[in-house]
């Protein structure tokens, strides 16, 4: 049984105010919709937390041997596919936000 997930619509100044390091980026994940395509309604424990989401802000790069850095692929404003084992769950204000490194996202959904 599959859930839908619907865009995120909530935007945050306190967003703005993380800046990762690094590799690392910030994301708001999608909210989950209470109701299935068939229309049987969850509870909140039934719904699968979505693996999509919207980059709201990336670290400076990856460190390279020579001491240099590689920019990252994502960008702030990207819709991403991510792995659900990888992000950190972190907290701003009443904001939920996930900290992933770039390896963690698997796609970028145009």
């Amino acid at each position: 049984m599959a859930v839908a997930a619907k865009k995120s619509s909530k935007k945050s100044k306190k967003a703005t105010k993380l800046q990762p390091l690094g590799e690392r980026i910030v994301v708001e994940r999608e909210e989950s919709l209470s109701q299935t395509s068939g229309g049987i309604f969850l509870p909140g424990s039934a719904q699968d937390k979505p693996s999509r989401g919207v980059v709201i802000a990336v670290g400076d790069g990856r460190l390279l041997k020579d001491g240099s850095k590689s920019p990252l692929q994502v960008k702030p404003g990207d819709q991403v596919l991510f792995t659900s084992y990888g992000p950190d769950e972190i907290k701003v204000g009443e904001d939920e936000y996930l900290l992933m490194r770039e390896d963690d996202v698997l796609a970028i959904i145009e």
